[in-house]
């Protein structure tokens, strides 16, 4: 497996991840993927990029059965700790997928795997393997930053625009409130973009949503919201 530069940044997070703002809007979030998505107790899905597991603890409360992947061991561990009956994690690079057929849906939210895993250039890699993880007639839901947003708005970071990238010196917290200045790269997406980058792995784009976290609505794409939501189907 290869390492990444965001797992130390969990490692100090820990459970204090679960403090910050945009991880508040948990239910609503789900509420919105599992009425789009169709999803029914029963169900398998595969949470990419789960970190703490917040969505795929979720999903199992309803019934739904929720393998959630995260390169962050610290992250996995929590999400174990603490998951319901029906929620399942494990240590996985999303670049290097291997699940083959046997998933009804996927999700990939909150910029983690599709977003910082991606700023280096892996975008194919992960939606390929999120492609091959559906049985088919699957659909996922994948979240991706704004690049309108991010040019318009984000001026506390250095947008890359050649490589559609944004570099943000930040500060974060661990568990204790000690803060820790350290750099963040986000992928950064345009609509268009993205159906072009899921048609090439065979995934149809059915819908692209403007969201912001916690507000799951479906909104055409606009310069407004800081992510985009796609719902497609293999």
């Amino acid at each position: 497996m290869t390492d990444h530069w965001f797992e130390p940044l969990a490692d100090y997070l820990g459970a204090a991840y679960l403090r910050y703002s945009f991880t508040k809007g948990t239910r609503q979030e789900v509420d919105a993927i599992v009425d789009v998505l169709g999803l029914q107790p029963g169900h398998r899905v595969l949470d990419v990029g789960c970190g703490p597991g917040r969505h795929s603890h979720e999903l199992a409360r309803r019934g739904i059965t929720v393998h959630g992947i995260d390169i962050a061991q610290r992250f996995v561990d929590l999400a174990t700790a603490s998951a319901p009956a029906g929620a399942t994690f494990e240590r996985l690079d999303a670049r290097h997928l291997a699940f083959d057929a046997e998933f009804d849906a996927v999700i990939c939210l909150c910029q983690g795997a599709f977003g910082l895993m991606t700023a280096g250039g892996d975008d194919a890699k992960v939606l390929e393997g999120i492609a091959r993880a559906l049985r088919p007639g699957g659909r996922v839901a994948l979240s991706a930053f704004s690049a309108y947003f991010a040019v318009k708005y984000h001026e506390a970071a250095d947008f890359d625009a050649d490589r559609g990238i944004s570099h943000e010196r930040t500060e974060i917290r661990n568990e204790s409130g000690i803060p820790l200045e350290t750099d963040l790269w986000t992928a950064c997406y345009t609509p268009r973009e993205l159906r072009l980058l899921c048609s090439a792995v065979g995934l149809e784009v059915e819908d692209i949503w403007a969201v912001t976290p916690g507000d799951y609505a479906r909104r055409p794409p606009s310069t407004e919201t800081p992510e985009h939501l796609v719902i497609a189907r293999r």
